[in-house]
This record gives structure tokens, sequence and C-alpha cells, in this order.
């Protein structure tokens, strides 16, 4: 997914916002912006959100002398870690990557949050394009191959995707509805469990981020069928997007995030949001999570928030027209 000049422009234009916000701020920020940050991880270490956190908490850490702590707290969906992070001190010590399902969740269970009102958006910080995958020795080479052989054999064939209730999921499920394709979906808490289920043939194929699986696409051990993105993926031109292959709604939008507890105070949520696009914009970081498949967003403040609650409509909807249930 090659990115358009303007959207570094877009990024480049956000970091200016952000950082004269803070520097109208009177620097009273500088004061109150703890140096030890907590921020909570809500799926298992290993995979792309991982990846960002780290390298991002680092290049920050070295420029701003903060120290990040991060924290890998997975379970159920990540929502262990959204519950907790909700209910944690609004006082800039304390934060919480996050991903589509902070909006999806209150769609299909009963959650202890709310994901307006409950978290100060910083920064939507990447776009992370899903990609659909086989093992490298599945019979199926395109994905018009693997979604007729669901078609002809019925609930045999397996999806595996980080779930339930995912960005991942609710694609799936809107799939099996237009298409009359029955794939049966099966949930993992996180990337690296559903990657190894995939590689141990323990599913048919893995609908997933390219940041999570790009590494075993490059070394033959999965292939890619299709980008379940609008364009084609910088990083694999010859694999078809899904509405290439005449799949046209099997997509959606997947990025990572980072928020606060809400009523953290707004100088605070600038100034944090001003030092990780800061930290997007730096050569380096770009390269390395072009590696990994992560484009740069920086879509911070009031514009994130504008996000989330379109997501959050948007979500809801897909949700009522699938009649998605959770267990």
């Amino acid at each position: 997914m090659k990115l358009p000049r303007c959207r570094f422009l877009h990024v480049a234009a956000a970091a200016a916002a952000l950082l004269s916000a803070v520097i109208l701020a009177g620097g009273s920020a500088s004061a109150q912006v703890s140096r030890t940050i907590k921020i909570v991880v809500p799926v298992p270490p290993g995979g792309g959100l991982d990846f960002l956190v780290r390298l991002l908490a680092d290049q920050i850490g070295r420029t701003q002398g903060v120290t990040f702590v991060v924290e890998s707290r997975p379970g159920a969906g990540g929502r262990i870690a959204t519950e907790a992070v909700s209910h944690l001190p609004p006082d800039g010590t304390n934060l919480l990557t996050t991903f589509p399902s902070l909006v999806i969740d209150p769609h299909v269970r009963k959650v202890n949050y709310d994901p307006l009102r409950s978290f100060e958006p910083i920064c939507k910080l990447v776009d992370a394009p899903n990609v659909i995958v086989v093992t490298g020795a599945s019979p199926y080479r395109t994905l018009a191959e693997l979604m007729n052989a669901a078609r002809a054999k019925p609930g045999d064939l397996m999806m595996a995707s980080i779930g339930p209730a995912s960005n991942q999921h609710i694609a799936i499920a809107r799939q099996k509805r237009t298409s009359n394709i029955d794939l049966t979906y099966v949930p993992y808490p996180g990337s690296a469990p559903a990657v190894n289920a995939l590689l141990g043939e323990h599913v048919t194929s893995l609908f997933a981020a390219y940041a999570n699986v790009g590494e075993q696409i490059a070394t033959g051990r999965l292939r890619a069928l299709g980008a379940a993105t609008a364009n084609r993926i910088e990083a694999l031109p010859d694999v078809p997007t899904v509405a290439e292959s005449g799949f046209a709604d099997f997509a959606v939008d997947n990025w990572f995030g980072v928020v606060a507890p809400a009523r953290t105070p707004k100088e605070i949520v600038a100034q944090i949001a001003g030092w990780f696009v800061a930290a997007l914009q730096v050569p380096d970081i770009k390269a390395k999570l072009a590696i990994q498949g992560l484009y740069p967003a920086g879509i911070c403040g009031a514009d994130f928030a504008a996000l989330l609650r379109k997501q959050d409509e948007e979500f809801g909807r897909a949700i009522r027209e699938t009649n998605m249930r959770v267990e």
C-alpha cells in the first residue's frame, strides 16, 4: 500500500500543529508530564503492535528523556487491558495502545468502559493493512481457489483471525453473508498464536495484519492470496487486492493507535501526541515500519476522535446486519 505524498504532508502538518499547541500551553505541559509512563499493550508479545510500541517507546525515550514501561497485558481480545486502563488515574502516566476492537467490543458484549467517553484519543499511529494467507504448502494459490473450495465444502475450511469480534471477524462474517461462502471462523487471542495455528495446519487460512505475517511470507512459509485493502500493499506488489479477486466487501480498515484515560489534561495529551508524531517522521523509524508493513498515519486529537466515532457507527451497523453474536 504505497502512501501518497499528501499523507506525509498531512503527518508533518499534524506534528507542527501539535508542537505549536504545546508551546502555546506556556510550557506547563513539560512540568506535568511524568518522566516515567506506562504504556499497556493489550495483545501477546511478538506481533506488529508490540513491535510498533517498543520501537516508538525507544525513540521517544532517547529524544525526550522519558522512560516508557511497556506492559503486555493480553486476554479477552484486548478487553482486559482496555478496561483496566480506563480506570487508571488520568495524569499522563498511563497509556493504552489499541486497534479497531476498541469500538467494536461494546456492540457485541458487555464491557466496563465506553470507547468514546472513557478515553482521551491521542493518535492513530499507523495503518496496518490486512492480508489473507495460507501455508506455503497449501493447494490454494489464489483467493478465488480458496473461496470456491469453501463454497463447495461448506464449513470444512477454517479461517483464523484475532478475535472474536475483531475487524477481521466482521469482514469474514460479512463475506459469508454476501457471497454464500461458509468458512468456519476460528478466533485467537493474538496474532502470534494465530500464525502458529496456521503454520501447524490447524486452520486452512488466516486473515491478519501484514505486519504479523510479512516475515513468514518473505521466507515462503506462508503464501499471500489477497490484500484486504483498497490498493495493493507496497511490499506485495504482485498480490491482488481482495476486490481484484472478485470479493469487493472483504476488506476493512486496520490501524494501531494510542489513548489515555478520560480527563487526562489536554496539554499532556497534546505533548504526548507530539512526541509520537515526531517519532513517526524519523527516517529510520519509517524504514523499519515499512519493512513490517506499517505505514505512519499521525491522525491525532480531534481528528482521531472523529475517526473513532465514525468507525463506532460503521462497525455497529455491520454487526447488526450480520447478526453477529459472541459467546
